[in-house]
């Protein structure tokens, strides 16, 4: 019977670690893509046609001023303020968008650190990566002297606003009193947290109602292409 043939056995090489690692790699399984579309809505708080929306917008941002489908720093100031100007909060953002510190954004990049701003983050994660953009040392506290500088970068973009060193550190000293219960001369993570749970307010800007209508505005509706030229009528003949 057929079934029951079977071909003579051949006979392998004997293991070695040579063979071994590549019969390993032969048989490894293709690992998943962790940019996918259902990747992403696994780990950010956007759904799978979220996520295919911000594609589209992800897609003309990365070809805006570089045409390599990659997000760099002058790409990000554009989409920002339409203008390649420097702004310490949009540069402090930026890098922590850059997860790999390549001086691009990628797209699992985008996606995923976009979510915190979405409506359904916790005040929590929120609260993490506020903390985050003003602690511009990354030494895991907010100093003085960084507190200082976006109140310094605020009123350059501000002209209205304008304070002198001595009213710049009255200010520094007011946060400072309010924020630092430990009286240890930083704020460090819980100290701002507790603020933020207290003021919810105070990170407003972290929070962007926008990306919950990500799919009414992406994909963008296609044109309506050309009506199809007439078809030429059957003639019907009378019997």
């Amino acid at each position: 019977m057929g079934c029951a043939y079977s071909a003579p056995a051949v006979a392998e090489p004997p293991p070695n670690r040579a063979n071994s690692g590549l019969r390993k790699v032969q048989n490894a399984p293709t690992p998943a893509d962790p940019d996918s579309p259902e990747a992403l809505a696994r780990d950010t708080y956007f759904t799978r046609d979220e996520v295919l929306a911000l594609r589209e917008l992800y897609t003309k941002l990365s070809n805006e001023l570089h045409q390599d489908n990659l997000i760099h720093k002058d790409e990000f100031m554009w989409a920002l303020f339409k203008a390649n100007k420097d702004n310490l909060f949009a540069e402090r953002v930026f890098t922590l968008f850059d997860i790999k510190h390549n001086q691009v954004i990628e797209f699992g990049e985008f996606v995923r650190s976009l979510s915190v701003f979405h409506p359904h983050a916790p005040l929590v994660e929120k609260a993490k990566f506020a903390f985050r953009i003003y602690d511009i040392d990354a030494t895991g506290r907010i100093e003085r002297p960084e507190l200082k500088r976006f109140l310094v970068a605020l009123m350059a973009d501000n002209p209205d606003v304008d304070l002198d060193e001595v009213a710049l550190d009255d200010i520094v000293d007011q946060t400072f009193n309010e924020m630092d219960l430990t009286k240890d001369g930083v704020i460090n993570p819980e100290e701002w947290l507790a603020l933020v749970q207290r003021n919810p307010d105070v990170i407003s800007f972290m929070t962007l109602p926008v990306l919950t209508e990500v799919c009414k505005r992406w994909p963008t509706p296609k044109k309506a292409g050309p009506p199809p030229p007439p078809q030429p009528q059957q003639r019907v003949w009378e019997q």
